[in-house]
């Protein structure tokens, strides 16, 4: 369900870009958005930083290309986007020493400090790779190029998540068995 949620607002836009134009995609995508975080919001009762940053990106950027009806803006949100998560993800590691991914998702799982260090690493890299494979198709492609890039290139996240689940699984334990309680 939750993978859904994610994916509804990008296949709503590729829908629309393909029926109608990149300026109703951009609509699309700003309604679906909202409606996105006010899902996740009445499932979790709170939204992430990352949420409000990416529902702050995409209405901006949106606006910015329905009023100055320029595809661009929509284009490079996403280089944007990842860039400031590795910029940040980099920063607060190096600079302020505090690994965000602990802090963020240390409650769910425990995982001992050199895999949670390697997993920032990881996701620093990441997060520029995208950043830099969008910038290159948003600047050397036409608009039908990168709208399905976009589609097609969430191949390249899935991989990203499954391949550190299978890493991080090796480090996660294994809840243990009780044994009954005695008569």
């Amino acid at each position: 369900m939750k993978i859904l949620i994610d994916f509804f607002p990008i296949l709503l836009f590729f829908g629309a870009y393909k029926v109608y134009d990149i300026y109703a995609g951009t609509g699309v995508l700003m309604v679906a958005t909202l409606l996105q975080m006010s899902l996740i919001y009445a499932i979790d009762r709170k939204l992430t930083i990352m949420h409000k940053v990416t529902l702050a990106l995409v209405l901006v950027f949106g606006a910015l290309t329905l009023v100055l009806h320029d595809d661009r803006f929509i284009k490079w949100k996403p280089t944007v986007l990842y860039a400031a998560m590795a910029i940040g993800l980099a920063l607060a590691v190096w600079v302020w020493k505090k690994n965000f991914l602990k802090l963020m998702l240390g409650s769910q799982m425990e995982l001992p400090d050199p895999v949670w260090m390697r997993l920032n690493v990881v996701w620093v890299a990441y997060c520029a790779f995208m950043s830099l494979i969008n910038a290159y198709v948003a600047a050397y492609y036409s608009t039908e190029a990168w709208v399905n890039f976009k589609l097609w290139g969430y191949a390249f996240p899935l991989v990203f998540i499954v391949g550190q689940g299978f890493y991080i699984s090796r480090y996660l334990k294994a809840d243990e068995p009780q044994a009954p309680n005695p008569p």
